[in-house]
């Protein structure tokens, strides 16, 4: 018979975080890449011959801009942690979503000097799933219990289906809650960088429309003065 609980707690048990103090420090090819994120997520692995992270998927993060080129044909430990947050991410978001939100990480945060490291940022990444697993946990065994009473006077084969069924239903209606929320932010952060962008077009736009102005009176007065002098 299936077990919910039972699920939910091997799940919990093999779900794997990068801790922070394990990522490298010294820059690493891209197959001591592929080799790392194996070994410290093969945990998450629904089948045994899913891929964690490979070389085309790196060039392919690269080539759409999610993922700065490497040096030398070597990945830093700041790679690494952009790696990290893609695997979580593309899991539920499109490629286009993760780059509203990592672009700013690379721009403001990758290799710069800045107010907060990326190597902070990821910390408390870190901490967020830490300080949610007791939460998240609780709230799913609220929805067992909820699946369990549910189509209680059914008979015994409808029932043990229908309340898997409910519970499946229940799970998926708060990822998609969830998952719309997300969405909901990342298009107001895009619609925020179009009315920027658009700002910043009218700026440039402003700047040369008045340097050309500039220019053509300053030809008339050449000119003028040129008139003037010959006369």
């Amino acid at each position: 018979m299936i077990n919910p609980e039972k699920i939910l707690e091997d799940m919990l048990k093999k779900i794997n975080v990068i801790d922070g103090a394990d990522i490298p420090s010294i820059d690493l090819y891209m197959d001591q890449v592929t080799t790392f994120m194996d070994r410290h997520l093969s945990g998450n692995k629904r089948f045994d011959d899913d891929k964690i992270l490979t070389k085309t998927m790196i060039n392919n993060y690269s080539k759409n801009n999610l993922l700065p080129p490497p040096v030398k044909k070597k990945y830093s430990r700041e790679h690494i942690i952009l790696l990290i947050l893609i695997y979580y991410y593309k899991n539920i978001l499109s490629i286009n979503d993760i780059n509203t939100i990592l672009s700013p990480l690379c721009d403001m945060y990758f290799n710069q000097d800045s107010s907060v490291s990326l190597d902070e940022i990821y910390d408390i990444s870190c901490e967020i799933q830490d300080s949610l697993k007791d939460k998240i946990k609780n709230d799913i065994l609220d929805k067992i219990n909820d699946s369990e009473e549910s189509f209680s006077d059914l008979p015994k084969k409808d029932k043990n289906f229908l309340q898997l069924y409910y519970l499946i239903t229940s799970l998926s209606f708060d990822v998609y809650i969830k998952k719309q929320m997300i969405e909901g932010i990342i298009d107001q952060i895009n619609e925020q960088n179009e009315i920027a962008n658009a700002r910043e077009i009218k700026r440039e736009k402003e700047k040369k429309e008045k340097e050309k102005r500039e220019k053509s009176l300053k030809a008339d007065l050449d000119k003028d003065k040129k008139k003037n002098e010959s006369n």
